[in-house]
């Protein structure tokens, strides 16, 4: 063989080298067509650690995971499709996409435990979401962070209301109820407008109650001094008194 042939041989094997070290040990790692790491149903409970730097897709469907914390893949600056699908996530930390922001181009997020989303979550994320079968509670900031964002259009219809800020729209496809003009962020601002009503309606009984008490208090005093200023001898008595005394 030629040197040539030695040199490109020994390339490949330290590039083999190079990515079989940098794969977590209980994920299984490829770079035929870029770096897949899968690590579907391996019952983990986080991201692992040591992720190739040059991961394009990373699979972690079908595992414990219950949090995303923030900039959890911000070293993967090649990450183009993410499967999160089927974990236990009840939870995602504004930025946690920081660093994949440009380069992610699908993310899974469905079949989990989530039941909204901080307002952050999304912001300038590029790719295109999955969100189904979640146990989404629809009010006003779902509804912001829906607008942040590009829902996957073959499972739109399947991110539903489990929960409601008004119970009509429980079952129901969010995007339909947000479609036919329902403005959950309306309702937010109606029971804020009650509960200040009712706040102010308790002040007001209660400083009108003070007041009441304040001047039958006030009238039961006079009262009382004036009962006294009666029992007191009267001035022309006591003149009678005193030329008789003289």
């Amino acid at each position: 063989p030629s040197q040539g042939s030695y040199f490109f041989a020994g390339t490949l094997l330290l590039l083999c080298f190079v990515a079989a070290k940098g794969c977590p040990k209980i994920c299984h790692c490829s770079d035929r067509s870029g770096m897949v790491v899968q690590c579907t149903s391996r019952n983990l409970e986080n991201i692992p650690a040591n992720l190739p730097r040059d991961t394009v897709v990373l699979l972690l469907s079908s595992n414990r995971i219950r949090h995303i914390p923030k900039e959890a893949f911000a070293d993967l600056q090649r990450l183009r499709e993410l499967d999160l699908s089927h974990n236990l996530l009840e939870s995602v930390d504004d930025d946690s996409f920081l660093g994949v922001l440009d380069s992610l181009r699908t993310l899974d997020l469905s079949n989990n435990q989530l039941s909204g989303l901080p307002r952050g979550t999304f912001a300038k994320l590029h790719a295109r979401i999955r969100l189904s079968n979640n146990p989404w509670h629809c009010e006003c900031s779902l509804q912001e962070v829906l607008r942040e964002l590009r829902l996957d259009p073959e499972t739109v219809n399947e991110v539903s209301c489990h929960t409601s800020v008004q119970e009509e729209y429980v079952g129901q496809p969010v995007i339909q109820v947000l479609d036919s003009g329902i403005n959950f962020c309306n309702f937010h601002h109606k029971t804020t407008d009650v509960a200040m009503f009712v706040a102010m309606f308790c002040w007001f009984f209660m400083v009108t109650a003070y007041i009441v008490y304040y001047i039958k208090h006030n009238q039961e005093d006079a009262r009382r001094h004036m009962e006294y200023l009666k029992s007191l001898p009267s001035t022309s008595h006591i003149s009678k008194d005193y030329d008789t005394a003289s």
